[in-house]
């Protein structure tokens, strides 16, 4: 069975069978999650490596006042906080928002295989600074793009990184996020989200459909955006 973060390594970094190996026999504890289930809340020490599998998670925090602002999504092929230092205590939570199926990694293991494997190291430090441009993209959104631009750069962002996982098909990408979830990462009530969605379907330009997005103009909407692939290390095209 094919495993979505040894493909999404592999990509970009060719591991040796050893590595592969390893990484195989680490996610061998993988479980199924329910949707809407906290994998470690915010308070709590530093964990395990969570690695998504299958399935839609987030990073979350929850304001004083109960609001909720999701700072990532997670898709298959993504882990969770590689970089942090064992009895850390979280400054967020980690919740799956679909069915999900999750391998832990354990801390120490985690960082023997940093320590010995360079090529996975290599690998791993790749898929940290996708992370981060992707954390620094979100932060120009919320900063100064408009609500419209807002939107049509996540649907872009969110399509480039399911297609390079191959989670596409055609201009289509499978999309389980309520407006009520895009809007707590958006910065956006859902009223606004909808709006906004309403009028990117009018334009021909993308149009939600029972859980799939259909982007029928990408050109279009990576205009809108002003969407700099580049952060992603893929290009944006139409598929074939």
């Amino acid at each position: 069975m094919s495993n979505a973060f040894i493909d999404k390594l592999c990509a970009h970094v060719d591991l040796s069978t050893a590595d592969i190996g390893l990484l195989e026999a680490e996610c061998a504890n993988a479980r199924d999650v329910p949707a809407r289930h906290d994998l470690i809340r915010e308070g709590d020490p530093s964990g395990p490596l969570f690695v998504i599998l299958a399935g839609w998670a987030c990073r979350y925090q929850i304001l004083p006042q109960g609001a909720r602002q999701i700072t990532a999504f997670l898709m298959p092929g993504d882990c969770c906080d590689m970089h942090l230092a064992k009895n850390y205590i979280m400054d967020h939570s980690i919740a799956t928002l679909t069915d999900s199926r999750v391998a832990s990694i354990p801390r120490a293991r985690f960082e023997n295989l940093i320590a010995t494997r360079p090529f996975l190291t290599q690998a791993l430090w790749w898929a940290q600074l996708v992370d981060e441009g992707v954390l620094r993209a979100w932060i120009v959104s919320m900063g100064r793009r408009s609500s419209v631009e807002r939107v049509a750069h996540l649907m872009c962002e969110l399509y480039v990184r399911a297609r390079n996982m191959g989670l596409t098909t055609g201009d289509q990408l499978e999309l389980p996020l309520s407006q009520l979830v895009l809007g707590d990462a958006l910065g956006l009530t859902p009223v606004h989200v909808n709006r906004v969605l309403r009028r990117l379907r009018l334009e021909g330009i993308m149009r939600p459909r029972g859980g799939v997005l259909v982007i029928d103009d990408i050109t279009k909407l990576a205009l809108l955006a002003g969407f700099d692939e580049q952060y992603l290390q893929r290009k944006l095209k139409r598929a074939a």
